[in-house]
């Protein structure tokens, strides 16, 4: 499985479904159409700021709220390479492996990484290392299954690869 290398990008506690891709754009399904909206409510900028393979690094309970799928959908489609929280919720999380997206839970990292640090993570090592700062953390690494379907871009590719 791939590292993630990229800049920092921070958010605070309970970033839920709705601020991360706005109900009112719900509408579309194609993913190019939802990242020109992600995160749009809680940080105008985003959109213009973000590079592929930045990584979104919050705080507690990340992907709270609804169980739109749209949200990592979103988020992958920006260019995100990776988000680091100190918890996400659990339907969140489980959309995020379904459709490719790489999250990793590390409260250490969360809380000690800063906005625009450089920062990249070892998928299977679990280790996040923030190379501004010259500090290491350990994450939870992905059990194999699951790098599996992060590998083939999300669970529908992985069941139609015959990798299973």
């Amino acid at each position: 499985m791939k590292n993630a290398k990229g800049t920092v990008i921070k958010y605070g506690d309970n970033v839920d479904t709705d601020v991360i891709i706005p109900a009112r754009y719900l509408n579309s399904s194609d993913p190019k159409e939802l990242a020109l909206h992600c995160m749009e409510d809680i940080d105008k900028d985003f959109v213009n700021r973000v590079k592929p393979g930045d990584i979104i690094v919050a705080n507690k309970n990340f992907g709270c709220g609804s169980s739109r799928e749209h949200a990592p959908i979103a988020i992958k489609a920006c260019g995100v390479s990776c988000v680091i929280a100190e918890t996400f919720a659990r339907i969140f999380y489980r959309n995020a492996i379904n459709i490719g997206l790489p999250i990793i839970e590390c409260p250490e990292a969360a809380k000690a990484i800063d906005e625009n640090d450089e920062v990249e993570v070892d998928f299977d090592s679990g280790i996040i290392t923030d190379i501004t700062k010259n500090k290491q953390f350990k994450g939870q690494p992905f059990p194999e299954f699951m790098q599996k379907i992060i590998d083939c871009e999300g669970l529908v590719n992985y069941i139609n690869s015959g990798k299973n």
